[in-house]
């Protein structure tokens, strides 16, 4: 089965999820997104536990995988377990097909959610997120009990069950980073439609893939990669796969419990099971969640972020602006708006924190407001000027407006590298590039890049290429002439078109501008001297 056709089937797959919790009354309801990703993940590591079981062992011919694990005793079970140190177990009892044969049976939806509560409990040790007290945050925490009326429990049951059955991820295992990414955003694109507040931003694929492409080294190998509002994981995932996934370690925290189910979600559909205890649900700026044993931040050789840009933190701004976290929030805290306390720009602080969290030698990549850019607050200016203080600014993309499905505000992103000392950066203004049209399922527009623009930013970037109107490089003493601005638009030089024309065309072209202006000054004349009069009639009468 190809690609194309292999992503119409496992959407299909999603489609009918759905249209089982819209027969049950659940379409639209909070534990909507909740139930879908748990079934879908349920499915998804059953399928794969099956898989990797046949690459384990040598199955007779003619005999199905499952029938040779079934045909297995305890002990051989358990033996070949380990030889499967990333993979969920799944018992006998709790194979898809031991569940599809009691579907029509009384109390069948207290029997699907024993065992997804189960395959959690079993595998919690690998497959488990923390919240900030450490607490494990398990895979699954059963379906039936969000069906409010008891009746329509087990038919509720019995229809998701059927529709996993009648599925198979078997040739998806196969494919890339960019099959599960589209299998991914497909997935959670109903349930993402309140993003812009904090922890649950969606970066577009395509600013994902430049940021990455931009910011990864060639060779780099047993590295980390870090985010500080990971939200559903996009930029992490997209460096990740730049990098290799079993050549790097993803490091994430974000308050939101949604966007960090999703994020565990992703990271076990791209292979990167192996971070999952690196994944914390709780407030990076007041509680951070990575530290180093001296309980200073831990460094990180890569941090991408799509922070929230204006969130409500009155509740703690004064403690974060407090003498415990002076040295993190070294530029300050922004004051909480008397208007609007949802407008606090909380992005500047996501900022400071990830500079301090760097690692000599790394490098960072952050999405911010393009008015952060020229802006003349204290704030704003401190964090530019430390990057050009210590000769770690990069570079500048401007992006188009409305590339962002989830805010109207234009964004920029900024590149940061300790690696070396630059004393100069490139500035790009991209904000022409792309074609608007309808966001799939809604009204709205946006503007998509296409794979001919992404490639001439990345290209251009890489190579520290100025092109006309559209990237220029700034040294850094230009830069701080211009009060640290980091917009490319005021480091473009002025085009006069010039024209070489004899002295008898210049004296010809200069007495008919001339002309033309005794001609003007007379009709002005004649106005001035109607409006006079008129004004005189008035007058008298």
């Amino acid at each position: 089965m190809d690609k194309t056709q292999l992503l119409t089937n496992t959407k299909g797959m999603i489609d009918r999820l759905k249209s089982c919790l819209g027969d049950a009354g659940l379409s639209n309801s909070s534990s909507e997104y909740q139930i879908i990703t748990e079934t879908f993940l349920f499915k998804f590591l059953h399928d794969k536990f099956l898989h990797d079981l046949s690459k384990k062992c040598s199955i007779p011919a003619g005999v199905t995988t499952e029938e040779y694990y079934l045909a297995m005793d305890d002990k051989a079970r358990a033996k070949v377990m380990i030889k499967l140190p990333n993979t969920a177990t799944i018992r006998p009892e709790w194979m898809i097909s031991r569940l599809f044969n009691h579907k029509t049976e009384e109390g069948f939806s207290e029997k699907l959610d024993e065992a997804m509560l189960g395959v959690a409990a079993d595998n919690a040790d690998i497959f488990s997120v923390h919240a900030g007290d450490g607490t494990n945050i398990r895979l699954f925490s059963g379906i039936s009990r969000h069906v409010t009326e008891i009746a329509k429990r087990d038919p509720f049951a019995e229809s998701i069950i059927e529709t996993l059955s009648s599925f198979s991820f078997e040739g998806a295992f196969a494919q890339s980073y960019d099959f599960f990414a589209d299998v991914f955003e497909y997935l959670i694109s109903d349930y993402n439609k309140d993003s812009g507040e904090y922890g649950e931003y969606f970066t577009p694929h395509s600013i994902a893939t430049i940021i990455a492409r931009v910011l990864v080294r060639e060779g780099d190998a047993n590295v980390t990669v870090y985010d500080p509002a990971s939200g559903t994981g996009t930029l992490l995932l997209a460096v990740a796969h730049q990098i290799g996934e079993d050549a790097c370690t993803i490091y994430a925290q974000d308050r939101s419990q949604k966007a960090n189910e999703f994020l565990r979600l992703n990271l076990i559909l791209n292979d990167l099971v192996h971070s999952l205890p690196n994944v914390v649900q709780d407030d990076t700026l007041k509680s951070p969640g990575h530290k180093d044993p001296d309980g200073s931040v831990r460094k990180f050789d890569y941090i991408v972020s799509n922070p929230p840009f204006k969130v409500d933190f009155s509740k703690t701004r004064n403690k974060l602006a407090g003498e415990k976290y002076s040295t993190r929030f070294w530029a300050g805290v922004p004051n909480i708006p008397n208007k609007n306390v949802k407008g606090m720009a909380i992005y500047l602080m996501f900022l400071q924190h990830i500079i301090v969290s760097l690692k000599p030698g790394g490098r960072a990549a952050f999405v911010v407001p393009t008015g952060f850019l020229t802006a003349k607050g204290k704030i704003e200016k401190k964090i530019r000027q430390r990057l050009v203080e210590r000769k770690m600014l990069r570079g500048v993309i401007s992006m188009p407006s409305s590339i962002f499905a989830n805010t109207g505000t234009n964004v920029s992103v900024v590149f940061i590298d300790s690696s070396k000392e630059y004393d100069h950066a490139l500035l790009m203004d991209a904000s022409k590039l792309g074609e608007q049209k309808k966001a799939e399922g809604t009204k709205n527009k946006r503007t998509y890049l296409r794979d001919f623009e992404m490639n001439r930013i990345i290209d251009a970037f890489n190579a520290a290429e100025e092109i006309e109107d559209f990237s220029v490089l700034a040294s850094y003493e230009d830069i701080e002439a211009k009060n640290c601005s980091f917009s490319a638009g005021q480091y473009f030089d002025v085009k006069i078109d010039y024209v070489d024309i004899t002295p008898e065309e210049f004296s010809e072209r200069l007495a008919n501008h001339v002309a033309n202006l005794e001609v003007m000054f007379a009709e002005g004349e004649k106005l001035q001297k109607s409006i006079l009069g008129q004004l005189e009639e008035i007058c008298l009468d």
